[in-house]
């Protein structure tokens, strides 16, 4: 006889999720942290787009520890000394459906763990799990320390580096063309003077993506995002090229934090946190094994992350496959099958949702992004011919068209052809 129904690795949006959902149901749920709680280990500072949470917890922003709701997008291009912006402020950013949040996701993800165990999820914390139990090619549990618990199913939601999944053989090693290095600061600032700097009232908030410079030429960028009383600043970074930077990652965040856009937005904030973290990017060709006899992954260890330049998801998708691997679980209960045949319900409830379509509409986006000059021509280019637009130093004027015409041939049109016709193709 098994323990529990379900044993979940992994406390963070998706675990905790599956968690909350099947002990909502009655199931007898293990949620395992290795962290001393839920959140103590994840070190993202970004954007909870709010659709998949809010059908599974109604109004959950009322009493979850958000931060501010985002209604200010802003994309930049950014070469060392200039930028381009694209501002876009809307109160339709914020309205319920279409809305989202800035959220600190070691206070979150503590709060979303809290609220499986309210549901009657037994939680265990500080636990790290050893290894997968496989019995008769079907996983039957897990082994922590000395200790043996059993499960009709394990959730796997333990991160995109599961290793678990890959040491039991159910998922092929992750590849560094794969992932990305994510690294972050949190500048402590009051909250008045976040609402000044960036043209926010109340509980507005700012999310702002920037491509060129801070990457130092190599695939990746930057991010900012305002909390109530801090500034969260970063990079993502491209694992597989970042040896070939003559740059450190910590002299990228410096520059990066130095640059004239950035610099006085932290003028005078006190430095609170820095943390880096490995993060998936390579959207639908990193999805692999999803399910099998006793098992389901899902979350991140499932590689279900969205990165099309101008949006970063993947709290959404994490919490929304957690639903879903739970429902499979009940289904199965309700059948008293855990083997494949069954479980194969997760991947069918994944296909027909926004997860894998939305994945397989950006399912080029990752390639197009290996083109080198979106992160160096290009913001050039478009920092000379804004120059050109805006600087009068009296010298005779020429037509705007001859202007923007010499700095697009530093380029190369048929590049420009090339790249914006496959551009428009991933997306």
């Amino acid at each position: 006889m098994s323990e529990f129904d379900a044993i979940i690795v992994g406390g963070g949006l998706a675990g905790s999720t599956a968690a909350y959902v099947l002990a909502q149901q009655g199931l007898e749920v293990l949620l395992i942290e290795r962290g001393n709680y839920g959140g103590s280990k994840n070190m993202t500072g970004g954007r909870l787009y709010a659709h998949s949470l809010e059908k599974i917890i109604p109004n959950f922003a009322e009493e979850a520890p958000v931060e501010r709701r985002v209604v200010k997008e802003r994309i930049s291009m950014m070469t060392e000394n200039d930028a381009f912006t694209i501002d876009y402020h809307s109160p339709r950013l914020a309205q319920a459906g279409s809305d989202s949040y800035v959220v600190m996701r070691g206070e979150f993800d503590r709060w979303l763990f809290d609220k499986a165990e309210e549901a009657g999820a037994m939680t265990a914390a500080g636990i790290k799990v050893d290894e997968l139990i496989v019995e008769n090619n079907r996983v039957t549990g897990v082994i922590c320390g000395d200790e043996e618990m059993r499960a009709d199913v394990v959730i796997l939601a333990d991160g995109v580096n599961s290793l678990l999944a890959e040491k039991a053989g159910l998922r092929k090693r992750v590849q560094p063309s794969q992932v990305a290095v994510g690294v972050k600061e949190v500048y402590g600032l009051p909250a008045k003077v976040i609402e000044d700097r960036f043209g926010l009232t109340g509980n507005e908030g700012t999310a702002w993506l920037f491509a060129g410079s801070p990457s130092n030429g190599l695939v990746g960028g930057g991010f900012l995002y305002t909390n109530k009383e801090s500034i969260s600043l970063g990079l993502v970074l491209g694992l597989e090229h970042i040896g070939e930077s003559e740059k450190t990652i910590e002299e990228m965040m410096v520059a990066f934090s130095n640059h004239p856009e950035i610099a006085p937005l932290i003028k005078d904030a006190k430095l609170l946190e820095r943390s880096g973290h490995v993060v998936p990017e390579a959207g639908l060709s990193m999805v692999s094994t999803l399910y099998g006899d006793g098992y389901l992954i899902c979350g991140d260890a499932a590689g279900f992350c969205l990165n099309i330049g101008y949006m970063v998801r993947g709290m959404d998708l994490a919490i929304a496959s957690g639903e879903m691997a739970a429902k499979a679980v009940i289904a199965a209960k309700e059948k008293g099958d855990f083997s494949s045949a069954t479980l194969q319900s997760y991947k069918t409830m994944l296909d027909e949702s926004f997860i894998m379509k939305d994945l397989a509409v950006y399912k080029n986006f990752p390639s197009f992004m290996e083109n080198l000059r979106i992160f160096n021509q290009y913001p050039a280019m478009v920092s000379e011919i804004m120059a050109e637009m805006f600087i009068v130093n009296g010298s005779p004027a020429v037509p705007l068209r001859k202007k923007a015409m010499k700095h697009l041939k530093t380029v190369g049109l048929m590049n420009l052809l090339k790249d914006g016709f496959k551009g428009v193709k991933s997306v």
